[in-house]
């Protein structure tokens, strides 16, 4: 098996379990999640139901997320988004409508200068995403 790379979301207290229900209802798929009581990691009633760890598997798209560590605030910045790619347009712009749906498109879908169309967003829970539809017949095969 190669090496694969997945991005890994922290959120603050128990907004994991509602975040990741929005992406599944966008991306659709597999969604798990386990909470700190079920993990037996609980250190307190307050960290019972915070989720340890979650998993959203769905059309190529495989992320992680977790409730953070009970006690550490969790801030988010613009250093990290989450890119998707591919060549179907009416998912992928589908996808983008959605995760703006609470958030705020910081770059409508456009036509970009390399070909493809493109755009940003940050979805309601403060998480940067691109958006990128592969452009021309060479690029058609890819999804």
């Amino acid at each position: 098996m190669k090496p694969t790379l997945s991005p890994y979301l922290n959120f603050d207290g128990k907004t994991t379990g509602e975040a990741m229900k929005f992406y599944q209802s966008i991306f659709g798929g597999e969604l798990t999640m386990q909470t700190f009581g079920e993990a037996g990691m609980a250190k307190s009633d307050e960290e019972k139901d915070l989720i340890i760890h979650a998993e959203l598997k769905s059309d190529g798209i495989v992320f992680y997320a977790s409730s953070g560590h009970p006690g550490i605030p969790v801030s988010f910045g613009d250093n990290v988004h989450l890119c998707i790619a591919g060549a179907n347009e009416n998912k992928l712009t589908d996808w983008f409508n959605k995760l703006s749906e609470g958030g705020k498109a910081d770059m409508p879908l456009a036509k970009q200068f390399w070909g493809d169309t493109y755009g940003q967003v940050t979805d309601k829970y403060g998480v940067h995403w691109m958006v990128n539809i592969l452009a021309g017949k060479a690029k058609e095969g890819q999804k």
